[in-house]
């Protein structure tokens, strides 16, 4: 059994800086080292992930599943999360999208 953080990853941490810096005007963002990557909090509820590979995602209900299927994003294993589109995490939609996750936690 490895050490507690092994699977920690530079790219989980870097995304992880770099997606609460993009959701800096949402007062309460905060994130937290989680099983090899990151959890993005608002308010302490997790509405938001970086897995160990540094992949950005957001929790989705079925109606948002849909929006982001549609936007080509992909679902992370059996969990309600989906990475978030190039062309949106590079946009200030982004901003959108997660107000909308977090209304749905």
């Amino acid at each position: 059994m490895g050490q507690k953080g092994d699977k920690h990853t530079n790219e989980a941490a870097l995304s992880a800086e770099l997606l609460v810096e993009k959701l800096a005007s949402i007062k309460g963002i905060t994130s937290k080292k989680m099983f090899g990557g990151h959890g993005i909090f608002h308010e302490g509820k997790m509405f938001g992930m970086v897995d160990s590979k540094g992949n950005c995602l957001f929790k989705v209900d079925p109606e948002l599943e849909k929006e982001y299927i549609n936007q080509g994003a992909e679902k992370h294993g059996k969990m309600p999360y989906y990475t978030i589109p190039a062309d949106i995490f590079n946009s200030t939609d982004i901003v959108d999208w997660a107000k909308k996750s977090i209304s749905i936690v």
